[in-house]
């Protein structure tokens, strides 16, 4: 399997090309083309991955579709629904963890779950329910605008907005917390943070798509407050 990026950072298009027989597996709607001879199948499973309740916790579908190159080589090029970046991650024997969303493709073999994200985070109203990508072979992580990555030395200590936070490795600590009192989180415009503690990688998107759709909401009178109903903000995406 060959995987190539183009159009990065603001509209990346996934090109995967497949020996005969190789499949990979995509979030329902990423698939943008293929050539003739790659065949698809819809999963609920993907492959077994997906088949408990507290993997459907996450924000992925627990569908997913299956490419596969049927007798010889084949193309298949994916992309995002939202306008930004995708990287390309090779797993060893390891596990990833990406924010509910942040899945697009992987290989079949990677094991797919979602993992409550603490307790603290969850009194924290963080709503983190992580999906944790374990294993070895290709993983494609999504991103609303360009994906930023920062390496953490041991117990060296990150903030990361919780709107904008994509990925972390598995060596990286995390917690949840809100900036200051009420006071401080309403006049700042700030809410939820995330502290990443090393050793290990974070990876953050430099959009927020929640704050997006309120800028263009607050463009149109704030939801049709100066006459006509609001436009469906997936009309922009």
């Amino acid at each position: 399997m060959e995987i190539e990026l183009t159009h990065k950072p603001s509209y990346t298009h996934v090109v995967v090309d497949l020996e005969g027989g190789e499949s990979i597996m995509a979030e329902p709607g990423a698939m943008v083309s293929h050539t003739t001879n790659v065949g698809i199948d819809t999963t609920t499973s993907r492959g077994g991955l997906l088949s408990s309740a507290k993997s459907m916790l996450g924000g992925e579908s627990f569908l997913a579709n299956e490419f596969t190159a049927e007798g010889g080589r084949g193309t298949i090029t994916l992309a995002p629904p939202t306008p930004g970046d995708v990287n390309h991650h090779v797993l060893d024997g390891e596990t990833l963890y990406a924010v509910d969303g942040a899945y697009l493709a992987s290989d079949p073999d990677i094991d797919i779950d979602s993992e409550f994200g603490g307790l603290k985070s969850m009194l924290a109203g963080a709503s983190i329910t992580p999906l944790a990508l374990k294993g070895s072979g290709n993983v494609l992580i999504e991103a609303f605008g360009g994906i930023e990555q920062t390496e953490l030395a041991d117990g060296e200590t990150y903030t990361v907005d919780n709107e904008h936070v994509v990925a972390w490795t598995e060596s990286v600590t995390f917690d949840a917390r809100r900036i200051g009192g009420l006071k401080s989180t309403l006049l700042s415009g700030e809410g939820l943070v995330m502290d990443f503690t090393g050793p290990g990688t974070v990876w953050y998107q430099t959009r927020g798509l929640d704050s997006f759709m309120a800028a263009i909401a607050e463009s149109f009178g704030g939801g049709g407050d100066q006459g006509g109903d609001a436009p469906d903000m997936t009309d922009f995406l």
